[in-house]
């Protein structure tokens, strides 16, 4: 059984979106696209500063959007009528698709805000489909918990334990991960897979081969193989994320990810005359 080993670690840059919430932002700067993920964010601050102004309304069309809370309160509201506010714990599955406009805002005047923003390609034949809204409030998780470890589970199957997200055309693995000090992580993943971990605390060591120290707030790429081994060096939370690559050629424009820079032309010219949602 082939050995997951690391392709590459790379630290977030600094960014800003929105009204200027600052994040750290991975996927969607290096690497640019991870078939199929588009873009990784990790948002989070005690200074209210820094996150009060959130995402007011905006557009998007052709991709998904997972919202990941770990502390803190986010409202959402959209254009086809969702609407709820996200808590600890919680997440938010949109399919975005033939277009939808969304707000993201604070719903906390201080305080820590702390969470995850994954963007997911959608191959061409979904990315005018009506969007979906799927919300997954902290208690339906799949959790598994032992004496090593605590795997939350969003998407896929870990032991017994099963995620909400079920049916889908990447066949996603989403794992949010708590392992003690010294202690393993192992888990077999599609070969086929493009996967990656994002440890948000402690120190860890993946696979066989010896590696740069890896330390809080870094994402890192995995090779294709079947069996990862994750050892905490110190007390450590990650993010382990798998999906099938969807092969197609895409075109970015913003908030649109379509597959030709005509689509996205066309979104535009939808979304500013008016005809954006169906």
């Amino acid at each position: 059984m082939s050995i997951i080993e690391i392709s590459k670690i790379i630290k977030p840059i600094q960014a800003s979106d929105g009204a200027g919430v600052k994040l750290k932002r991975s996927i969607g700067v290096e690497p640019n696209y991870f078939d199929p993920f588009l873009m990784l964010d990790e948002f989070g601050s005690e200074n209210k500063d820094d996150y009060v102004a959130g995402f007011p309304a905006h557009p998007h069309r052709g991709i998904e959007t997972v919202t990941y809370m770990l502390s803190g309160e986010f409202e959402h509201k959209d254009s086809a009528g969702g609407k709820g506010k996200m808590k600890a714990g919680d997440v938010q599955w949109m399919k975005t698709g033939s277009g939808i406009i969304h707000s993201e805002m604070p719903a906390m005047k201080e305080g820590k805000l702390h969470g995850f923003q994954l963007w997911i390609n959608m191959p061409a034949k979904y990315k005018m489909n009506k969007p979906e809204y799927l919300y997954i409030d902290s208690k339906k998780k799949g959790i598994h918990s032992d004496n090593d470890k605590i795997v939350k589970v969003i998407a896929g199957k870990f032991e017994k334990k099963e995620g909400p997200v079920k049916k889908h055309n990447v066949d996603p693995i989403y794992f949010d991960i708590e392992l003690n000090e010294n202690k393993s992580f192992d888990f077999k993943l599609p070969i086929n897979h493009n996967s990656f971990i994002y440890l948000i605390n402690g120190e860890i060591k993946i696979g066989n081969k010896t590696h740069n120290q890896i330390k809080n707030s870094t994402l890192i790429l995995l090779s294709k193989g079947e069996m990862l081994n994750v050892l905490a060096k110190t007390k450590a939370n990650f993010l382990l994320i798998s999906g099938k690559p969807i092969g197609e050629q895409i075109a970015r424009g913003g908030p649109f990810v379509m597959n030709t820079k005509g689509e996205i032309q066309k979104a535009i010219e939808d979304y500013h005359n008016g005809t954006f949602v169906k």
